[in-house]
């Protein structure tokens, strides 16, 4: 790393807290260096409470622009210069980009996803999706599946305190776009039955599958697939939730989320620097 390091030698962050078990430093760097590109990705310890001087240390150090996560996705748009479409009908941003002090946020998470399943040969364009989830990343690929295309999302989520957020996202996404969006409660697996059955594509976007709900999943049994439907995760660890392990038995295409992972850095590569991430090199880096 400190080889390659110069005078001339652009900076990119990580805003977020914690953050130092981010796998994103070690990922741009390598594309970085892959290219011989002359950036340098770090990772900062930064929550709300120091967000608004980091991002007056962005501009004044003239960095290119920076990486967010949580828990200041929501917090870093009032700083914002410009927002892309889609991180201004999400209301969160996890990409920052500089270009002469003018700071742009944009949203990556659902580009990621929707990257991932070209990726994986899954057309999901004019045809209906139905997922679990209404947070963060799956409001982004709620919004990104709408501006590319998708006809229809079905969306389960527990009646619980952010319910009437979820609500008011579905309805933006429904004004906003020509997406139809409609959303359940998750307590009715009768209904989520009957929407997986009709449907091209089923996502879990929550965190059930993951420690410490590892080995859980909201879909009771296998008679919620069929052969033809096709099954995503955005759960990367581990590589195979308790969902996809159901839904390879019932004889379903799967797809975990390190693609998501992946091509979310992607596209805030491109953003940063103009080019592409070196994809294929990538995927034996990562294990893909």
């Amino acid at each position: 790393m400190a080889e390659r390091i110069t005078g001339h030698t652009e900076l990119i962050g990580l805003f977020a807290y914690p953050i130092r078990h981010s796998g994103s430093p070690a990922m741009h760097n390598e594309a970085f260096a892959w290219l011989g590109l002359d950036y340098a990705y770090l990772a900062f310890e930064v929550d709300n409470d120091t967000l608004e001087d980091a991002i007056k240390g962005l501009r004044a150090l003239k960095m290119v622009g920076a990486n967010i996560s949580m828990p200041n996705k929501i917090q870093v748009c009032k700083y914002m210069d410009k927002l892309s479409l889609a991180a201004e009908l999400c209301g969160a941003v996890n990409t920052i980009v500089n270009e002469n002090g003018v700071l742009t946020g944009h949203i990556t998470d659902g580009t990621g996803f929707m990257r991932a399943l070209n990726d994986n040969r899954i057309d999901v364009i004019g045809k209906k999706m139905t997922m679990v989830g209404s947070g963060g990343a799956a409001s982004a690929i709620q919004v990104q599946a709408a501006l590319d295309g998708v006809a229809e999302i079905s969306v389960f989520n527990i009646r619980d305190k952010f319910w009437d957020k979820a609500e008011a996202m579905v309805k933006k996404i429904n004004d906003k776009t020509d997406c139809k969006v409609t959303l359940y409660d998750l307590a009715d697996l009768d209904k989520l039955k009957s929407e997986m059955a009709d449907s091209y594509l089923f996502t879990n976007a929550t965190g059930v599958g993951m420690k410490p709900m590892e080995g859980q999943t909201y879909i009771p049994d296998a008679s919620f697939f069929r052969p033809e439907l096709i099954v995503a995760d955005i759960i990367y660890a581990p590589a195979e939730t308790k969902l996809l392990s159901m839904a390879k038995e019932a004889g379903c295409k799967t797809m975990n989320g390190m693609g998501m992972l992946m091509f979310q850095g992607a596209a805030s590569f491109e953003l940063w620097t103009g080019k592409e991430m070196p994809i294929a090199h990538m995927k034996e880096v990562l294990g893909i």
